[in-house]
């Protein structure tokens, strides 16, 4: 069992707030906050005696091959799982004989998991784990985070997105200012539905969606919202990775954007499936949608409702 302690005495700033969270053996936990809080708890967590932040900067030997890389740490640890199988676990089999210079972001990165993997840590604390990489390689860590339930290990995960921290944690939590707080289950299966009129209207009476900035309420079209969260009981908009408040509630949202080819796909989201790219399954039975912005965004889909969403986009 291990146990992640923050005081006021260990933040040099005022805005990262004291909490103390126990994560059971065999547990991962993710922690979901802004940049700058998750930047001071990590220099928080550093400071606490013999527990180390993987944050994949430094520690590889880029001149060397992977597999050469995979053998040193191997001996370093003493590693008992065989050399060639943490390749293959790894996904690395493919690209054992590159250059560290030669490998892609995503290789460069599942290397660094196998590193951490055979340091046989007891707490372990990863810092933006998936950020920038492909779907082959969240696979491979959510593998990895399995493998470790196996082993009496403690693991935090600190992400900035917050459909991160649902897929990578067993928990997922939110860190504000003034506290933090466990998220709601990524699929409520037993959340009661919202009413779904008996058919949908064949012309649509709303042109624009109002949202606030400020003291200003701007009017979008429809096609350019990417999709909609519900946030402390309140949609937002989020158009290329910006996030506008709105007074309504969801449930609200949903019966005036279905016309407009809009689709709850999950308790909290509501997605233009106009911009959806990419469907994601990913190996602990959990599924995504990707959006086609700029920030490539991710939102979660039920489980429920993934059967309609193939069926809306005929690939049934």
């Amino acid at each position: 069992m291990a146990e992640f302690i923050i005081t006021p005495e260990i933040s040099d700033s005022g805005s990262l707030p004291a909490f103390t969270l126990t994560l059971r053996d065999f547990e991962a936990a993710a922690i979901y906050s802004d940049t700058d809080l998750q930047a001071e708890l990590v220099k928080a967590l550093r400071g606490q005696a013999g527990l180390q932040v993987f944050d994949y900067e430094e520690g590889l030997y880029t001149r060397l091959t992977v597999e050469n890389n995979i053998a040193f740490f191997h001996k370093w640890f003493g590693c008992r799982v065989p050399l060639s199988e943490i390749l293959v676990q790894f996904e690395l089999h493919h690209c054992a004989g590159r250059p560290l210079h030669k490998c892609s972001e995503s290789e460069i990165r599942r290397l660094y998991y196998a590193k951490y993997y055979m340091s046989g840590a007891g707490s372990m604390v990863f810092r933006e784990p998936v950020q920038g990489v492909d779907v082959r390689t969240v696979n491979t860590l959510i593998r990895m985070l399995s493998k470790l339930k196996e082993h009496p290990v403690s693991v935090l995960i600190l992400v900035s997105g917050m459909e991160h921290a649902r897929i990578l944690g067993d928990a997922a939590y939110k860190l504000q200012s003034d506290g933090i707080q466990q998220l709601e289950a990524a699929d409520e299966d037993t959340a009661p539905e919202p009413e779904v009129p008996a058919a949908a209207p064949k012309t649509a009476k709303l042109f624009k969606i109002p949202a606030k900035v400020d003291d200003k309420i701007i009017l979008f079209d429809p096609p350019e919202i990417d999709y909609i969260e519900s946030r402390d009981g309140k949609a937002v908009l989020v158009i290329n990775n910006e996030s506008y408040a709105m007074d309504s509630t969801l449930a609200d949202v949903e019966k005036k954007l279905e016309v407009y080819g809009f689709y709850r796909c999950h308790r909290s989201y509501i997605v233009n499936l106009q911009k959806v790219r990419e469907i994601i399954t990913w190996s602990k039975n959990t599924y995504s949608l990707r959006i086609d912005n700029q920030a490539e965004s991710t939102i979660p889909l039920s489980r429920t409702k993934i059967q309609e969403v193939l069926e809306k986009f005929s690939l049934e």
